[in-house]
C-alpha cells in the first residue's frame, strides 16, 4: 500500500483558520491552536446572532411604531388591531419608516386603523 502524505492538506487547514482568523488580537490571529478555538467560537456566535438580529429588529420596530401611536392618541395593540381589521397589510418594517419619515402618512393609517 502506497504511503499517504498529509502535510498538504494540514496545511492548507491550518491556512484556511488562519485566514479566518486574520484580525484576531494575539496569539488568536497568529497561532493555530488558538485561531481555530476562536474561529470556533465565533462561528458560534455568528449563527445564534443571526437569528437574534431579527428580534432585536422586531422590537425596534414596535417600538418605534408604539411611540408614534401614542403621539396620535391610540395605543399599539389597538392600531395593530385596526389595521388588520381595515385589510391594510403592511409589515412592522414598514410601518417603522413610515413613522420615522412620513408622518402625514402614518397619520392616515392611525385615523384608519381608528374607524374599525
Amino acid at each position: 500500500m502506497t504511503r499517504v502524505k498529509r502535510s498538504v492538506a494540514s496545511r492548507a487547514r491550518r491556512r484556511r483558520v488562519l485566514k479566518q482568523a486574520s484580525g484576531y488580537r494575539g496569539t488568536r490571529g497568529r497561532l493555530f491552536r488558538a485561531a481555530k478555538e476562536a474561529v470556533m467560537h465565533a462561528g458560534q456566535y455568528a449563527y445564534i446572532h443571526r437569528r437574534t438580529r431579527k428580534r432585536d429588529f422586531r422590537r425596534l420596530w414596535i417600538a418605534r411604531i408604539s411611540a408614534a401611536c401614542r403621539g396620535a392618541g391610540i395605543n399599539y395593540s389597538c392600531f395593530m388591531n385596526g389595521l388588520s381589521k381595515a385589510g391594510i397589510e403592511l409589515n412592522r418594517k414598514q410601518l417603522a419608516e413610515l413613522a420615522l419619515f412620513d408622518g402625514a402618512a402614518f397619520t392616515k393609517l392611525t385615523e384608519m386603523a381608528r374607524e374599525h
